[in-house]
């Protein structure tokens, strides 16, 4: 198995399920992330090494996955940008084996229903709208509840760092 074959199978998933968080479509998924591999091994010579394989990875993926946006004419409001890029932050973090028992320990102390809703978000990969429905709740109150408790791990993250 070559380098590059073993990459694809390392990373894969991971840049697949980053791009499904961002799109909500696993057909773009797939396209995207096929679409991201061949990026990376066209320009593997620029990677520095300075950061996570990973991430680079799902840098090329956001960019791949904005300029698919461009294309298609799709609009992007540029709250769910800022919203995204610090969603892109905790997801990093969540890569790293070291910040993840960090972020599992955090979670363990919020309270609910900030613990469940984001581990249905981020580990289930359940939609707002499924989220809401399992607490006899709205999709905004799920949305809400979700944000709050990303920003009350990423505080606390920023007290480990």
């Amino acid at each position: 198995m070559t380098e590059l074959e073993s990459l694809y199978k390392m990373y894969f998933k991971d840049v697949y399920l980053y791009i499904k968080s961002l799109s909500g479509d696993e057909h773009i998924a797939e396209d995207i992330t096929s679409e991201t591999f061949i990026r990376a091994i066209k320009s593997i010579d620029t990677f520095r090494g300075d950061c996570d394989i990973r991430i680079w990875l799902c840098q090329i993926a956001k960019n791949s996955y904005f300029s698919f946006l461009r294309k298609n004419k799709k609009v992007i409001f540029t709250d769910t940008i800022s919203e995204r890029k610090s969603e892109i932050n905790l997801e990093q973090l969540i890569v790293s084996k070291e910040d993840t028992l960090k972020i599992h320990k955090i979670l363990h102390r919020l309270k609910e229903p900030y613990k469940e809703v984001f581990s249905l978000r981020v580990f289930g990969e359940l939609s707002f709208k499924q989220i809401g429905d399992i607490f006899g709740k709205t999709e905004n109150w799920a949305c809400v509840t979700y944000h709050r408790s990303r920003k009350k791990i990423q505080r606390e993250m920023e007290e480990y760092q």
